[in-house]
Order: C-alpha cells, then sequence, then structure tokens
C-alpha cells in the first residue's frame, strides 16, 4: 500500500501563542483504518482540520492523493469527506435533498441512485423523505456520514462519530466502517471508546499536547507495551499476602481467593516460576491460574501518563 495522506512537519500556533501541535510527521496509507487517540485538548480535531484544509498550518505541509492541502486545496479536497463532532445539519430539509445537496456542492452529477443507495447502506432507507428535525441524534449522525460520502471521496474523517449514539447504533455504525474500508476508503478516526478502536482499527496513533507519541499496528503495540496479569485462585482463601513473598507485588481479589501478579512479556524473566515456588513454600495451594493481556485501553493510559 502507498500513502494517500502525507503529513511532515505540520505546526500550529494560533495568533495567542498556543501551539496546538508541533512538528507532526504521520503517513496514511491507501485502504487502512487509522484511530487517533489523546485526551480532550491533545491537538487531534485541530489536526484533522488542518488537514482537510479547513484550518491553515503554521508551518510544514500536508498532502492528499499527492495534492497539497494549501496550494492545489480544490483537488485535495475532492478527496476527502469529513464527518465533524458537531451536528449541523438542515432542519427543515429531507435527508435525501440534503446528501444530494453535499453532492452537488463539489461539482458531481445529480445522482439520486448513488445518494439513495448510500442512504440504504447507512440504515437510513426509510428516512429518505423525513426532515432532519423529525431524527434521533444517532440518526441525524448517520446523515452527517452519508453527506461526507455524498461526492465519493477516498479519504474520510471521522471525528468522534459516535458521541451520543446509543450501543446498537455504534455498532451498526462500525458495521459501515468497515464496508467502506472493503470499498478501498482510507477512514481516519478519533474516537473516546478506545476499545472501538481496538476492534476496528489496523493502527493507532496516540497524540498528546500536540505531538504524536506514536503510531503502530495495533497487534504490534499491545504485544510490545501491553503487560500480562497472571491470576492465581487459591484453594482457601488469605486474609494477607504473606511477608515472604512481599517481593512479587502480589494484589488480593476476591475476597482473598485469588491474587494476581503483573509481568513484562517483554523481559528476561517473567517470575513466574519462582513465584509458584515460594507460594507453596509459603504453603498457598493453587486451585487454577489464568492469564489475561493488558487491553488497548490501559497501554493509551500509561503512554499519556508517561507525558503528562
Amino acid at each position: 500500500m502507498s500513502a494517500i495522506v502525507q503529513v511532515k512537519n505540520l505546526t500550529k500556533t494560533y495568533a495567542s501563542g498556543f501551539t496546538a501541535f508541533d512538528g507532526v510527521n504521520l503517513d496514511i496509507e491507501e485502504g487502512e483504518i487509522i484511530a487517533l487517540l489523546g485526551p480532550n485538548g491533545a491537538g487531534k480535531t485541530t489536526l484533522i482540520s488542518t488537514i482537510c484544509g479547513i484550518t491553515q498550518p503554521s508551518s510544514g505541509q500536508v498532502t492528499v492523493g499527492g495534492f497539497d492541502v494549501v496550494k492545489n486545496y480544490r483537488d485535495a479536497r475532492r478527496l476527502i469527506g469529513l464527518v465533524p463532532q458537531e451536528l449541523s445539519l438542515e432542519a427543515f430539509e429531507t435527508v435525501r435533498n440534503s446528501v444530494l445537496f453535499s453532492r452537488g456542492l463539489f461539482g458531481k452529477s445529480r445522482n439520486v441512485e448513488f445518494v439513495e443507495e448510500t442512504l440504504r447502506k447507512l440504515g437510513l432507507g426509510d428516512k429518505m423523505d423525513s426532515r432532519i428535525n423529525q431524527l434521533s441524534g444517532g440518526m441525524k449522525r448517520r446523515v452527517l456520514i452519508a453527506k461526507a460520502l455524498a461526492h465519493e471521496p477516498r479519504v474520510l474523517f471521522l471525528d468522534e462519530p459516535t458521541a451520543g449514539v446509543d450501543v446498537e447504533l455504534r455498532k451498526d455504525m462500525w458495521n459501515v466502517v468497515e464496508d467502506l474500508r472493503k470499498d478501498g476508503v482510507t477512514i481516519i478516526l478519533t474516537t473516546h471508546y478506545i476499545e472501538e478502536a481496538e476492534a476496528i482499527a489496523d493502527r493507532i496513533g496516540v497524540i498528546n499536547k500536540g505531538r504524536i507519541l506514536l503510531v503502530q499496528d495495533k497487534h504490534e503495540l499491545i504485544a510490545q507495551m501491553g503487560r500480562k496479569e497472571l491470576r492465581i485462585d487459591l484453594a482457601d482463601p488469605i486474609a494477607a499476602v504473606p511477608d515472604a513473598l512481599a517481593n512479587y507485588c502480589l494484589k488480593l481479589v476476591e475476597g482473598g481467593q485469588s491474587v494476581t501478579y503483573s509481568y513484562d512479556t517483554r523481559a528476561e524473566r517473567t517470575g513466574i516460576t519462582a513465584l509458584l515456588r515460594d507460594m507453596q513454600s509459603a504453603g498457598l495451594q493453587m486451585r487454577d491460574l489464568q492469564t489475561r493481556q493488558s487491553s488497548l485501553e490501559e497501554i493509551f493510559v500509561d503512554i499519556v501518563k508517561e507525558t503528562t
């Protein structure tokens, strides 16, 4: 795959002196789904706005499909679909006409069949003639996606697309995202639902205080940075961890029925063999054990803490 979006040494500083992001470099490959994670105020939305040509950068360069978003903004913008956080829609217009209007803004021919098929894919087939002010918040967000797709872009930006959407609609929308990827659309999303990024993204980018901390394959990230937790169920409950096991930093759980032990999978030795031996010496009998990998959310929290 080749990079369809290229960001080089991008900086945005406002007149007040506030720097939203500084020296950002990012290549986004054609056909991938990349999730940008970061706390509020990290610079995610400003970065997306700059890539889309809405906000002017202070320095650096962004190209989409080879077109500079400043020098060749019309050509670059035709390749981009943007779903913003805000529900800004024409309240008294019908769903179909609203999406057709967005298509016309890009000089595309009136193609009712394409627009209606897009609406059906987004679960809006029975809402085409409804006024937008008659829709629920989740349905309005689907209309935003339809409007972003109306001109058949190759790159789709989703800025917190499931904010305020119930669980059922959220799952439906991610199914739509996966279908778009199968059609070759490159998707960049920001989300506070980290479990969703873990479920659908190919790569994860973490941004904080205007800096990209890392961009990495999701599975590699979890494997390299995740810690594992060993849970040991005891034959008999205990009130406290024996002093002889203090060096292992065990935690009592389930009312003393179990203990947990965290270890780094990258370490030369995990310490598990020694732990089990010392537990036996301390008179603790094991009933069962199981391991659990750190989630992406736990990894994300750890990364952000290191830069706070």
